[in-house]
């Protein structure tokens, strides 16, 4: 990595916003959606009370972001077959996590914020976003798994350097 082009840029930046969102992660499962999902209908008041927590102004930044510096490092590394492939890896499971996300996370947040006006027990409500808890912590590890390929795609020579 002695280098610093193009290539190895595109890398790190990568690595950075890939980074973000994970911390992102970490942080929304354990401070934010603990107290949030485990008392609704009551506790949809710090998503649409008075003061309202609106943390999808990160979200909407952090992924076109983070999908844009794989889609340049993937284009940088194009023609290094093994970075081409160690960077597809975390590309196909984000863009996978953000198809999920749209089918059933998305909708279930939705929801959960409207859950004063839909109805349903606390103990329904309570169940519901266990399993969106459960299922989104899934989600999280194979997020996380998405980054081992991408670290080896930054340590991974230049196939011209090598044959110098």
């Amino acid at each position: 990595m002695a280098n610093l082009n193009a290539r190895t840029i595109s890398l790190m930046v990568s690595v950075v916003l890939y980074g973000t969102l994970l911390g992102g992660i970490v942080y929304a499962h354990l401070v934010f959606f603990p107290p949030y999902l485990s008392g609704l209908p009551n506790s949809a008041v710090l998503v649409n009370g008075a003061y309202p927590l609106h943390d999808e102004k990160f979200w909407t930044l952090i992924h076109p972001l983070a999908v844009l510096s794989l889609i340049i490092a993937l284009a940088f590394n194009w023609k290094i077959v093994a970075c081409r492939r160690l960077i597809m890896i975390p590309l196909a499971i984000y863009v996978l996590a953000l198809v999920v996300t749209a089918w059933y996370f998305v909708p279930e947040l939705r929801a959960f914020r409207n859950s004063p006006n839909l109805g349903g027990s606390p103990a329904e409500w309570f169940a519901r976003g266990q399993r969106w808890q459960y299922l989104s912590w899934l989600r999280g590890a194979m997020m996380y798994l998405g980054m081992a390929p991408l670290l080896l795609a930054l340590i991974t020579p230049d196939e011209n350097s090598v044959k110098r």
